[in-house]
């Protein structure tokens, strides 16, 4: 029996799903690039496998709870739209199926309480942190817990850094070139703070003034990842309203949340806030674009010591916004610095938002493997341009007694310019 996807009955969604599914020709380019279908080897853990899945699935002639598991494992890591020759936007069905398929397939009791965790606390940097205090209390008794929760308390520093509140302005230095925004994030501003105060730095020294809004909040990116559309756009309203328009750029340095914010048109499609979002889109610019764009003022001073710098490229910063000559353009402008590309470096390291809580076994075989490739280079340091894939490789790093330091790209320049 012939079926068809039902545009009009899955909402303002439908269609761009619908469309998608269309779009793939099946043609089997995804499968080598895909990170779950390279570990698990079954169709049904590809994208083309995936793409059938959720079509049957939309078409009612499958199952939610049957196929639901296999798109679950899928990373969204968008290394399949890289390769794709027949175009198919891959999130622009992934991402409204996930949150359709939330509404209707309620999971286990764990799988509940985890998206509630998740839904509670890591949108809100006051609640994170106290939960992560918390869970290095309970490091101890990992190993009774589930699988899932021990990779959530592992995935812990063993210290948390100190909490400094952010300025509401940080002035540009010199001639004055541009004003933005910076968005200050959610998880970063527990787990790596640094990152913030370096893209501060790096850009009142090139002239930029940067405004940082306290009332802003998280971006909905990681909502977004977990199928939870309506605090994505909670979330997300909040922004149009905390974040200026009257700046140059509002400045993103974690490529998942530039990566969600440019899903917000489809988040708020045939909504009255659909015009907004597109707007509020337009003016995101990942931190390494922007200053590429602009131009460094001068080039930072030689490094005291000759550094090799493995680069990572992170999935929703090369695949999903196509962002990669920028951040490796900045990094050679560092004398003394030495840049080095890992072997199938566009691979996923496993962190993919919050897929290593969720998925921990596949996602400890990526970092795994990323890990392998970072030390048959032997760098001198790793740097990346989103805190998810930091935490992870610098985990994985720990693991194996490595001191190797996993840095921001920012973080990186930050350091150039400090040692002269």
């Amino acid at each position: 029996m012939q079926h068809g996807i039902d545009a009009e009955r899955y909402g303002p969604q439908g269609d761009a799903m619908a469309r998608q599914v269309k779009t793939c020709v099946h043609c089997g380019f995804c499968l080598p690039v895909c990170p779950t279908y390279k570990d698990l080897g079954q169709e049904m853990d590809s994208p083309r496998g995936r793409i059938l899945l959720m079509k049957e699935m939309l078409e009612g002639s499958l199952e939610m709870e049957e196929g639901l598991p296999y798109v679950d494992k899928c990373l969204g890591c968008m290394a399949c739209v890289t390769a794709c020759p027949s175009g198919v936007e891959y999130g622009e069905l992934l991402t409204p199926f996930r949150a359709l398929a939330r509404d209707r397939v309620k999971g286990t009791l764990l799988d509940r309480l985890t998206r509630l965790s998740f839904r509670l606390l890591l949108p809100f940097p006051r609640r994170f942190r106290a939960a992560a205090y918390l869970g290095r209390l309970a490091r101890p008794f990992a190993g009774m817990l589930p699988d899932r929760m021990a990779s959530m308390l592992e995935l812990l520093p063993r210290t948390l850094p100190a909490s400094r509140p952010l300025p509401s302005v940080y002035p540009a230095q010199g001639r004055h070139r541009a004003r933005v925004a910076l968005l200050s994030g959610c998880v970063q501003q527990v787990l790596s703070p640094a990152i913030n105060w370096a893209t501060l730095r790096i850009l009142a020294r090139n002239g930029v003034e940067v405004m940082v809004p306290a009332s802003q909040g998280c971006c909905g990116a990681l909502s977004l990842h977990n199928g939870d559309a309506d605090q994505a756009r909670r979330l997300a309203a909040h922004n149009f309203e905390a974040l200026p328009t009257d700046v140059d750029a509002i400045i993103t340095n974690a490529a998942g949340c530039g990566s969600g914010i440019k899903e917000y048109p489809l988040l708020f499609r045939d909504d009255s806030l659909e015009e907004e979002a597109r707007r509020f889109s337009a003016r995101v610019r990942d931190v390494s674009v922007f200053l590429d764009e602009l131009g460094l003022e001068r080039d930072p001073p030689p490094l005291p010591a000759a550094m090799k710098v493995a680069y990572h490229d992170a999935c929703h910063l090369a695949h999903a916004q196509g962002i990669r000559s920028a951040p490796r353009k900045l990094l050679k402008r560092i004398p003394n610095l030495t840049l080095m590309e890992l072997m199938d470096g566009e691979t996923c390291c496993g962190s993919a938002g919050t897929y290593n809580l969720e998925q921990p076994e596949i996602a400890n075989r990526l970092g795994a493997n990323k890990t392998d490739v970072i030390e048959r280079l032997q760098p001198d340091a790793v740097a990346a341009g989103n805190v998810g894939c930091l935490m992870q490789i610098e985990s994985h790093l720990k693991r194996r007694n490595s001191p190797l330091p996993v840095l921001h790209t920012v973080e990186l320049l930050d350091r150039a310019y400090e040692s002269g």
